[in-house]
């Protein structure tokens, strides 16, 4: 089934329910965005030659248009590559290479950096904005019949950086998408038509995933005027829509608790926050579920199984008489329906409860492979298990419990950060001989970035400041450290490989310390 055929039924079903608001302004219908889309979906295939299967990219801001434009691309059978707008102009440069994207849609405020890299990019044909009147015409054009879709066709390429620094794009089916839609209802938050989802995420991730539960239910999609997470302007959407939910990273439920209006804030509309992307603390849950009720689900996925292997209800949140609730708090949950999750040793064999493993995972939300990378796919599905490279234990209750992450993921903000990918920049520097970076626990942003950084012999002392603007050259801002420290020499086990674990205590010896 083609994923966009939810919102054709909506469209048909319920056409004079509200669809879109942005900010407190209704700006569609689900007759109309129906109608946008399929317009949008003919035109672009009409003038851009494409044909499905085709790429198309969104780099956008969360704006109405957004959600035209992900059903356009399901509607006319291309795939959809969303891109983290945060990122620097030369990861979104990469990103629309190695996907082999067509066109490419953006909004005016990302326009000229996207514009910029054209003439490095020979297979991408065309830039639309969705600011302008170009955009007007292709919505407003003829409606296409809605192409067929193979459950295995590849509805959106989601990319997530790898161990090699490099971006991998998840290849994500139609049958991937609509399972993660279904057992939202189960697992995660039941959705009436009468019900809204908030979008101060980013709709290029977890929150564009919830999209599609909420156009099954033919909800509201409410977006932000800043169209991003402001504490003010949520607590204002929140007591403007009722049955609201949202998607969030922890540190931006940390700071939604946390704000000054946070006191005085009407949340008695608020129905659901689903957080994920990075560890909560305890305290900083028990704090948010203090101020605004029992209103937390927990979900852990990973952009290979888009938003779907645990959960961890609003019921266990709110169980407090239970005897494991601490350590059932600080778990992931337990798995979705629509998922088999074991903790694994090195030879892929379960593991008992209660021992630690790797993380692997086998549904009908795991992705078909990684876009033109078969080593990688070979990799992470072999055996049929998606292995996840994170650590856990599963206990007796079959509640999952994250360790580690083997990879070295830092999560910062909400955002992942592979360590590689910044030492490869850093080590550009002709004053650095080696560096090795890890995350660093920190209350307001889960993780911060810390380089470890050797300097070469006989060159000057490496400056911070350059440091810094190597990084701001080549990576996103998000991803550059927040703090170097100069070292005489890298701890290393006798095969030469970096113990990152003596690093970490390094920093975890200073904060006893202070």
């Amino acid at each position: 089934m083609n994923i966009a055929s939810l919102l054709a039924r909506a469209g048909r079903s319920d056409g004079d329910r509200t669809a879109v608001v942005v900010g407190t302004e209704a700006v569609a219908d689900y007759r109309a965005l129906a109608r946008r889309a399929a317009g949008l979906a003919s035109a672009l295939g009409e003038t851009f030659v494409l044909t499905p299967g085709d790429r198309v990219a969104l780099v956008m801001r969360n704006c109405a248009a957004y959600i035209e434009a992900l059903f356009a691309c399901w509607w006319a059978g291309f795939t959809a590559v969303p891109i983290n707008a945060k990122l620097h102009p030369r990861e979104i440069a990469y990103i629309l290479r190695h996907s082999g994207t067509r066109v490419c849609l953006t909004t005016a405020d990302l326009a000229n950096d996207v514009s910029a890299l054209r003439d490095e990019l020979t297979g991408l044909q065309a830039l639309v904005c969705a600011d302008d009147g170009e955009w007007r015409r292709l919505v407003t054009a003829d409606p296409a019949p809605m192409a067929a879709a193979a459950p295995d066709d590849i509805a959106w390429l989601f990319y997530t950086s790898g161990t090699t620094g490099r971006p991998k794009g998840a290849m994500l089916s139609h049958r991937n998408l609509l399972a993660m839609t279904t057992s939202y209802f189960v697992y995660v938050d039941p959705i009436t038509p009468d019900d809204c989802i908030l979008h101060p995420a980013p709709l290029s991730h977890g929150s564009g995933m919830y999209v599609l539960p909420h156009v099954a239910a033919m909800a509201r999609q409410v977006i932000p005027e800043s169209g991003g997470f402001e504490p003010d302007e949520l607590f204002a959407l929140i007591k403007a829509q009722p049955g609201a939910a949202f998607f969030a990273a922890p540190t931006m439920v940390h700071r939604l608790v946390t704000s000054p209006a946070a006191a005085h804030a009407d949340t008695r509309n608020l129905k659901t926050i689903v957080y994920g992307g990075g560890p909560m603390y305890g305290e900083d849950c028990k704090r948010a579920m203090a101020l605004l009720g029992n209103k937390l689900v927990q979900i852990y996925g990973q952009g290979e199984s888009p938003m779907t292997i645990t959960a961890l209800s609003k019921a266990r949140h709110a169980d407090r008489q239970h005897p494991r609730y601490e350590a059932r708090l600080a778990s992931v949950g337990v798995p979705q329906s629509v998922v088999e999750v074991i903790v694994a040793d090195n030879d892929d064999r379960p593991l008992p409860a209660g021992e630690a493993g790797e993380v692997l995972v086998r549904g009908e939300t795991v992705m078909r492979g990684y876009w033109r990378d078969e080593a990688a796919t070979e990799a992470a599905l072999r055996g049929g298990w998606l292995h996840t490279g994170d650590l856990g234990l599963l206990d007796a209750d079959g509640f999952l419990t994250l360790k580690d992450r083997s990879k070295d993921l830092i999560i910062s903000g909400g955002s992942n950060i592979y360590p590689r990918e910044v030492e490869e920049v850093l080590l550009r520097h002709p004053g650095v001989a080696e560096v090795s970076v890890i995350g660093q626990p920190d209350r307001d942003w889960g993780e911060i970035v810390v380089a470890f950084v050797v300097g070469r012999a006989g060159a000057p002392p490496v400056d911070a400041d350059a440091l810094d603007a190597l990084c701001l050259d080549h990576l996103a801002r998000f991803k550059r450290p927040k703090r170097y420290v100069s070292i005489d020499a890298l701890p290393k086990n006798n095969y030469g490989k970096v113990l990152k674990t003596e690093l970490r205590q390094k920093l975890a010896d200073e904060g006893k310390e202070g």
